[in-house]
């Protein structure tokens, strides 16, 4: 059945045709937003790349520099969506939970996100996480990396790379889904590096 049900209704006919054009203006904006706007041709930083040097504030509005760090400890980065987000929530709990065996394993835990220094102040604080948060609230950080958008480029992707102390990735990790598996891959990678 195609076709117009009501041929000789004109308030169908009116209705029919903005909707129809609205649905057109539609999928023409989502086509060139991913088109144009996915991922901007971003670099993405692989295996065996030195780390992007980047200065963010953390959760105590101090601000953190990468490179007072490299040379010292091994750096855990992970890039996560959203603070106090049921995935985001469990990830950071599980580094938290695991915070020692990375402390013994010379490494440093560092969670990138979006949200505002107050938004990480808070999060931190109502999960006790004993580790650095950082504010990436203009996303410059995240795109130096080339972590991925997902979900149609409306949810920021969930990466986590191992950094040695020379300041090389060893190894990258991304799964939006299996949040908590990050902080196993990372354990298992750093447990190579000794």
């Amino acid at each position: 059945m195609v076709g117009n049900i009501y041929p000789d209704n004109i308030y169908y006919i009116k209705s029919r045709n903005f909707y129809r054009m609205y649905l057109s203006i539609y999928v023409l904006l989502f086509t060139g937003y991913t088109f144009f706007n996915a991922n901007q041709n971003m670099k993405k930083t692989e295996v065996g790349d030195l780390v992007p040097q980047f200065k963010l504030a953390d959760q105590n509005g101090n601000l953190f520099s990468l490179s007072s760090v490299i040379g010292k400890k091994n750096l855990v980065i992970y890039f996560y969506p959203k603070d106090d987000s049921p995935g985001c929530t469990a990830e950071a709990c599980a580094f938290r939970d695991q915070f020692e065996v990375f402390n013994e394993a010379d490494a440093m835990i560092i969670g990138i996100s979006g949200q505002s220094v107050a938004s990480h102040k808070k999060f931190a604080e109502k999960y006790r996480l004993s580790f650095t948060l950082l504010s990436d609230d203009a996303d410059k950080v995240r795109k130096m990396f080339g972590v991925p958008v997902n979900f149609l480029g409306l949810l920021p992707g969930r990466v986590t790379y191992i950094i040695d102390k020379a300041g090389k990735v060893v190894y990258i990790f991304s799964s939006q889904a299996q949040a908590t598996k990050h902080v196993d891959e990372a354990m298992r990678v750093l447990k190579g590096l000794k």
